[in-house]
This record gives structure tokens, C-alpha cells and sequence, in this order.
């Protein structure tokens, strides 16, 4: 596949990831919210201290998203192994170390508030995880790109 062309996919797919994120956060959270508030009146007053929560972990996800758009543009520039690819790779490692400890955080602080209920924190735990596997994920990769940016750099000037 041939550099735009894979650049156009990936530009579609941060594209869906973003309207299914505006989805969840804007429709889903809130929608879901109301019902367990109905059906489990003690937690009512966790409605909005959840939501509000919930929409500040999106903040850096939708960072990461631009941060990918920008490495995407380089990629079908030809510019995969940039200095500013492993760049962009580390802060997008840096912000998923940031959301996933303010989100550990948040979780602890709701179930000690008693605004949350241990099941929950529970779930909690696998996001926790899923975001130190991107946060690891991110840094190996930036690490490679920049061991693949010097070495480019140097071919580009023996040659």
C-alpha cells in the first residue's frame, strides 16, 4: 500500500474513533447515567460527579488523536521515521501515563466518597490497564522511530 493511500485510511479511522468518542461521551454517558441513577436511586448523587469525571478523561484521548493525526500527515508525507514522529509518540505516552493515574485516582476518590460502587472499581482496573498497555506501547514505538530517524539520518548523509 502505497504512503497516501495508507495515510487517507488511517486519516478515516482517527476520523471514526473521534465521532464514536464524541458519541459515547456526549450520548451514551449521559443516556446510561440517568438510567442507573433511576434504577439505583442511592447513587443519584454520583450522576454528575461521574460525568463530569468521565468527560475529563476524554480531554487527553482527544489530544492523542491529534497527536496521531499529525504523525498520520508525516507518514503520507513519507516522513515515518521522523525525529518528530517519536516525538509526538512519547507525549501521546506522557498523556496515556497522565489520564490512566488521573483516572486510578478519580476511581479511588469516588469509591471512598462513596460514589461508586466496588464493582465499578473493579471494571476500573481493566481500563487502568488498557491505558499503561498504550502508555508502553507508545514509548516502545517512540523509542524504535527515533533509532530509525538517527539511522535514516545517517544513511541520508553517507549517501
Amino acid at each position: 500500500m502505497e504512503q497516501k493511500k495508507l495515510s487517507r485510511w488511517l486519516i478515516i479511522i482517527i476520523a471514526g474513533v473521534a465521532v464514536c468518542g464524541l458519541t459515547v461521551y456526549a450520548l451514551v454517558l449521559p443516556i446510561c447515567g440517568r438510567d442507573l441513577a433511576q434504577k439505583y436511586p442511592e447513587y443519584e448523587k454520583a450522576y454528575w460527579p461521574w460525568l463530569i469525571f468521565l468527560w475529563l478523561t476524554g480531554v487527553p484521548c482527544y489530544a492523542v488523536l491529534w497527536l496521531g493525526l499529525g504523525i498520520v500527515r508525516r507518514i503520507g508525507a513519507d516522513r515515518s521515521f521522523s525525529f518528530e514522529n517519536a516525538r509526538a509518540l512519547k507525549r501521546i505516552s506522557y498523556l496515556a501515563t497522565g489520564d490512566t493515574a488521573f483516572f486510578m485516582a478519580g476511581s479511588i476518590a469516588l469509591l471512598l466518597l462513596n460514589m461508586s460502587h466496588p464493582g465499578v472499581f473493579l471494571a476500573s482496573l481493566m481500563v487502568v490497564f488498557a491505558g499503561i498497555a498504550v502508555a508502553v506501547v507508545a514509548a516502545s514505538l517512540s523509542h524504535l522511530v527515533l533509532k530509525a530517524a538517527a539511522l535514516q539520518e545517517q544513511s541520508d548523509l553517507t549517501v
